[in-house]
């Protein structure tokens, strides 16, 4: 009995050395979607042109963030201060030529309506990010929403 034992733990033990030698020359040749070795160091934030500022972004599919037309570079967003609604809030938006911020930002998740922006929405780069000149990941064969076409 100890015999038998001490084989199947001898080919226990086999077994998971090949399968990590064999996974460790798989992962040595795996890409990530941009065609980079996964093993390369990471390269540094921001590789890629934030488009000029413009008129907002036509939407791809219903329910879709808007993209943000504009930089962001140094924009605070903290539990205390949000740089966004420098612009946006609904008090200064018509001065700024800003878009205001949606009636849906002002409802907590019961949809009970606030007088302030819900804590659920208050970051906004959760949801909306800048446009940019970054090509596509992978082909793809995506088609707008019949009913924004």
């Amino acid at each position: 009995m100890k015999n038998k034992t001490r084989n199947l733990v001898v080919a226990l033990l086999a077994t998971m050395s090949l399968g990590i030698s064999l996974g460790v020359q798989a992962a040595d040749g795996v890409q990530s979607l941009r065609g980079r070795d996964v093993a390369d160091p990471e390269l540094p934030p921001g590789g890629y042109v934030v488009e000029k500022d413009q008129a907002p972004i036509p939407r791809d599919y219903v329910q879709q963030p808007p993209l943000i037309p504009h930089k962001i570079d140094g924009y605070t967003v903290t539990t205390n201060f949000n740089k966004c609604m420098d612009c946006h809030s609904w008090t200064r938006y018509r001065e700024t030529g800003a878009t205001k911020v949606s009636l849906t930002h002002f409802k907590d998740r019961d949809g009970k309506e606030l007088s302030n922006i819900s804590p659920r929405r208050y970051f906004c780069n959760q949801c909306h990010v800048p446009q940019t000149d970054a090509p596509a990941l992978v082909e793809n064969t995506f088609k707008k929403a019949e009913g924004l076409r």
